[in-house]
């Protein structure tokens, strides 16, 4: 079990477990727009769901959910939040998804799976929520470019290794980067994870920037407390 400050979330039955990426992803996913429908794909525990209960006003928060196990696990998380009532799992994949899409939402966010290198554990679950080829990025593009309303923010947290071939992609879909963060672990670390989020606009003077998690071990930048404090019951 996991407890953040206005909700909790249990994790027995899931791969991936509570992470930096997805609270990052949570915290830092811009809501400019106000959105009233939002899309979680992949949503594991349901913690970026969640996250964006508390953070939003949105009505409709649906989730995706291809595994199983996980998807009994996120249904049970939302419906012991206090946001029960606006939060909504599917148990499908994501080419099933937007087979037949009733619905436009004005933020998609996904912590997808990304580990593309050709090495498999002995855990098939595990891999699934872990390896790209289960949910690869065109696929994920696409999806977005399908779904996203006219004014919507599409926002994702990927290997800094991939970022460019991931905005090379989005760029064919017409989806343009409106802000970027690079993210080190530690100051003197290399750039691990880029989150980016994306709209149908494109903007010449967008924000870059970069976020150090901890000056060191369990001593966090002010920066990553700002982000983070209103989830984290010790921030």
């Amino acid at each position: 079990m996991f407890q953040f400050k206005q909700f909790t979330i249990e994790q027995d039955r899931c791969a991936m477990k509570v992470g930096t990426d997805g609270v990052l992803l949570g915290a830092w996913t811009p809501i400019t727009n106000n959105p009233f429908g939002i899309l979680d794909i992949g949503t594991g525990t349901g913690i970026i769901a969640l996250m964006l209960a508390q953070r939003t006003n949105a009505e409709q928060i649906d989730a995706l959910e291809i595994d199983g196990e996980a998807y009994e696990q996120s249904v049970d998380n939302f419906e012991n939040s206090p946001w029960s009532d606006r939060l909504f799992c599917f148990h499908a994949g994501l080419d099933e998804f937007v087979e037949e899409p009733e619905d436009e939402y004005d933020l998609i966010i996904s912590n997808p799976p990304f580990y593309s290198e050709d090495y498999k554990t002995e855990n098939e679950q595990r891999d699934l929520a872990r390896f790209q080829d289960a949910m690869p990025f065109e696929d994920l593009i696409e999806a977005a470019d399908l779904l996203l309303s006219e004014n919507g923010i599409f926002s994702v947290i990927i290997p800094f290794k991939e970022e460019d071939r991931f905005l090379a992609i989005a760029k064919e879909y017409e989806l343009y980067p409106m802000k970027i963060t690079r993210v080190k672990g530690i100051p003197t670390t290399e750039i691990k994870r880029s989150l980016l989020a994306f709209s149908r606009k494109k903007e010449v003077d967008f924000s870059i920037d970069e976020l150090v998690i901890e000056t060191a071990r369990h001593i966090y930048t002010p920066e990553y407390i700002g982000l983070t404090k209103d989830f984290y019951l010790k921030m």
